[in-house]
């Protein structure tokens, strides 16, 4: 999972170098809704949309769009419009598998845009479950690594819950049970530590080495996804070894 949270990193500075992109914007704000509308507008008891606005804060989404995505999602807001989350799986070049999550307004344009990024690109949609069992869900976290000591770092987040702690240029990555990513992410709040983002995320529990080329081609299928307004995260089972990740960096 380190070369995935990895090539998290190179979108997620990608991102930072132009935050005020529509497609960054629109993805929180359609968390922040959905999470309103499943648990709440108080993220004091609502655990989802207490991690939603920190993740909104930390890509400087504006406060009255983050207060009119949570109306909205309650029903308060005039322009209350209902989005459905789904899921999308299949192949992509050299037999990667992927597993697609979007957030969608109408569910008949997100299958025929997704369908139409595999088919593209040289993969193929499958059917819900054709690789859903290949990938487990799981918290992540990613902490500024600067001014922190590594080990005594690591005994802090384990001591806050969790279950592995990995190391990467500027920060310190966490993974938890999918249940405990909200505990372990206010524990270590708790404890003054600066949280850039908290996030489920699904873990390939078998990963597939390919060639350069072929590395290419799926990166390139990666990145039309998460261009697409609908989709908020990409997850596939390839090998994100330093080869394959030196490609990704070189797009």
């Amino acid at each position: 999972m380190a070369g995935h949270s990895k090539w998290a990193n190179i979108r997620h500075k990608k991102a930072k170098e132009d935050a005020k992109r529509s497609k960054v914007f629109t993805k929180h704000i359609k968390e922040l809704t959905v999470a309103a509308r499943e648990g709440g507008g108080d993220p004091a008891g609502n655990p989802r949309l207490s991690l939603a606005i920190d993740n909104a804060k930390a890509v400087n989404l504006p406060k009255d769009n983050i207060e009119r995505a949570i109306k909205r999602g309650t029903g308060e807001g005039a322009d209350a419009v209902h989005y459905e989350e789904v899921t999308f799986e299949g192949y992509g070049p050299g037999g990667i598998a992927y597993f697609v999550e979007a957030t969608t307004d109408n569910n008949t344009r997100t299958v025929s845009e997704v369908r139409h990024i595999f088919t593209k690109h040289g993969g193929n949609m499958g059917t819900n479950g054709s690789v859903g069992f290949l990938f487990e869900q799981k918290g992540m976290i990613q902490i500024p690594s600067e001014g922190l000591d590594e080990e005594e770092f690591m005994l802090l987040a384990i001591d806050a819950g969790a279950d592995d702690v990995q190391t990467e240029e500027g920060f310190f990555i966490i993974y938890t049970a999918r249940e405990e990513l909200f505990n372990v992410r206010t524990n270590l709040e708790k404890e003054g530590i600066n949280i850039e983002s908290a996030d489920l995320v699904r873990e390939a529990t078998t990963e597939t080495k390919v060639d350069t080329d072929t590395a290419l081609l799926n990166f390139k299928m990666m990145e039309k996804f998460e261009e697409n307004d609908d989709v908020n995260n990409v997850f596939t089972n390839m090998l994100m070894d330093d080869e394959t990740l030196a490609v990704a960096e070189a797009l």
